[in-house]
C-alpha cells in the first residue's frame, strides 16, 4: 500500500514509555499505518534506539527518540516543544508509561506516591496540557492507557489503583475541556503482560486467567490495535474507556 494512503501518513504521534512491552508494540503498529513517531523513554536508551533503528530502516527519518523523566514537570513542556520543532507539529499523544508495584496500607511512603501518582496521573495531566495547543491545531487525539483496576481496585495495590482511577477521570475531564477539536479516550488492559519482577506467582496468574471470560491472556497487540482504532477509526468517540480484558470486568 502506498504510504500516502495509510491512515496515519503525515501524522506525528508521541508515545511515552515506548521502548518496550505495550509501548513498543503500539509504536510498531502505528508506524506501519504511516505515522511519524516520537518515542519517549526514561532509562531504556538501548531499547528505544534499537526500536527506532528498526523502524527507520523501513522508513528513513520517520522515528525520533527522546529521554525525559516524566516526573520532571518542566521537562514535559520542553519535550512537547522539541517534538513539535523536530516534526513540525503533533497529531496524537499516547500516555502509556507507567509504574506498577504493591503498596500495602500502613507502608505507603511519599516516594511511592511520587512514583505511582507521578507516572500514572501527574505526568499524563501535564503532558496533555502541554500538548493541547498543538493537538487543537490539528484536531488531534489523546489516548491514555489506564487499567481495569482503575474502576475495580486490585487488592494490595491501592495507590496504583487510585492513580489509574484518577487517569480515567482525567480522560473524561479532558474530553470535555479539549473538545470539540481534540478527542480524548482511554484503553484499559486486563491480563496482557505480567510484570517482569515476578509480582504475580504462577498460581495467581492462573486464577486471574480463570476469572477471564475468554480463559486466556491477551497480547500487547490487542492494546495496540485498540489504540489504532481510537486514533484512526473513531472520529465520533471521545471521553470513553475501552476495556481490553477478555471479559474479566464483566463479572469482577
Amino acid at each position: 500500500m502506498p504510504s500516502s494512503s495509510l491512515p496515519l501518513c503525515g501524522k506525528t504521534v508521541l508515545i511515552t514509555g515506548a521502548s518496550r512491552r505495550i509501548g513498543a508494540c503500539t509504536a510498531r503498529l502505528l508506524h506501519g499505518e504511516g505515522a511519524r513517531l516520537a518515542l519517549h523513554y526514561r532509562q531504556d536508551r538501548q531499547g528505544a534506539e534499537t526500536l527506532a533503528a528498526e523502524l527507520n530502516a523501513l522508513r528513513p527519518g520517520s522515528v525520533l527518540t527522546y529521554q525525559v523523566d516524566l516526573r520532571d514537570i518542566p521537562g514535559l513542556e520542553a519535550l512537547v516543544k522539541q517534538v513539535v520543532a523536530d516534526c513540525g507539529g503533533l497529531d496524537a499523544l499516547v500516555n502509556n508509561a507507567s509504574s506498577f508495584f504493591p503498596t500495602a496500607v500502613g507502608t505507603i511512603t511519599e516516594t511511592d506516591w511520587d512514583d505511582l501518582v507521578g507516572s500514572n496521573f501527574k505526568a499524563p495531566l501535564f503532558l496533555s496540557q502541554a500538548a493541547a495547543p498543538y493537538l487543537r491545531q490539528r484536531c488531534g487525539a489523546i489516548v491514555n492507557i489506564t487499567d481495569v483496576h482503575a474502576e475495580r481496585p486490585l487488592a494490595g495495590y491501592p495507590l496504583y489503583s487510585a492513580a489509574k482511577g484518577a487517569l480515567l477521570t482525567l480522560t473524561r475531564a479532558l474530553a470535555q475541556e479539549l473538545g470539540p477539536e481534540v478527542r480524548v479516550n482511554a484503553v484499559a488492559p486486563g491480563a496482557i503482560l505480567w510484570p517482569d519482577d515476578g509480582q504475580f506467582p504462577t498460581p495467581e496468574r492462573a486464577a486471574i486467567v480463570a476469572h477471564t471470560l475468554l480463559k486466556r491472556e491477551g497480547s500487547p497487540e490487542d492494546i495496540a490495535r485498540t489504540v489504532r482504532f481510537l486514533l484512526t477509526d473513531a472520529p465520533y468517540v471521545t471521553g470513553q474507556v475501552i476495556n481490553v480484558d477478555g471479559g474479566r470486568t464483566a463479572h469482577l
